[in-house]
């Protein structure tokens, strides 16, 4: 899972076309309705921290966990720039660790797709379930097989900026459904620009498959909505979001 090295320097400055307010406002109506309108709140795949702020600031209390050290020193930095109480977690999200259990899990960005392995992703779950409170809801984001398919697929795509430009090079697998794409960066160091090269790798998860990983894992499957709707999953889907909710600790009078 090792990426966003280099392209954690850039990766903000790439990403100024995601409206992050608006899915922001999607997310937050989403753990309101299903019971977590305040309270401890992890942001698992966090990244550069764009969404664990808004978050912070629309009155959860915040923690975001990476396993990428390049982009938390960005949301660090952000964050003191912000002034807001964030902590933050340098974790594999395979084999996070918290101090207590929480009211919500967050993860979006297809930070999701990003484990290969379904024993893993189930494995992912378990932890999720074992540091919700009785009754949390974990919200997620994926990309679709459709997404993968038919907008990726072997495309060459390419953004040219004055501080830095990429070549991003895509390739989708359908019979092992993994999406690879190869990154050529040249970011600016004064008057030159250097070139950095990074490989990506996603996993594309049917539906079915998620609610089978929920099971395994004990958490009970909610929802899924085609993203910033509350349409069902579509079969030209882009992006879904997955609403999952901890199952057991209730039971057991915790």
């Amino acid at each position: 899972m090792e990426a966003y090295t280099s392209f954690a320097q850039v990766y903000d400055l790439f990403q100024d076309n995601v409206p992050y307010e608006e899915w922001a406002a999607y997310l937050t109506a989403l753990l309101k309705e299903y019971g977590a309108e305040d309270g401890l709140v992890l942001d698992l795949g966090c990244g550069t921290g764009s969404m664990t702020q808004l978050l912070a600031k629309a009155g959860y209390d915040m923690i975001g966990a990476d396993n990428s050290e390049e982009m938390l020193e960005i949301a660090m930095e952000k964050r003191a720039a912000a002034g807001l109480d964030i902590l933050y977690l340098l974790q594999d999200m395979r084999e996070f660790e918290l101090y207590g259990t929480v009211r919500a899990v967050v993860s979006i960005c297809d930070s999701m797709n990003y484990i290969l392995d379904p024993d893993d992703l189930v494995q992912v779950f378990r932890l999720v379930n074992n540091y919700l409170d009785p009754g949390g809801v974990f919200i997620f984001d994926l990309n679709t097989e459709y997404k993968y398919r038919t907008l990726m697929g072997e495309n060459t795509f390419a953004e040219d900026r004055q501080e830095s430009s990429f070549i991003w090079q895509n390739y989708y697998d359908e019979q092992e459904r993994i999406n690879e794409y190869d990154l050529t960066l040249f970011i600016r160091e004064g008057e030159l620009y250097r070139k950095f090269e990074e490989t990506h790798f996603q996993r594309c998860y049917l539906l079915k498959e998620i609610k089978e990983a929920a099971q395994a894992a004990g958490l009970e499957f909610v929802t899924a909505y085609d993203a910033f709707t509350r349409d069902p999953v579509r079969s030209d889907s882009e992006r879904i979001y997955v609403v999952l909710r901890e199952h057991g600790k209730t039971e057991k009078g915790r």
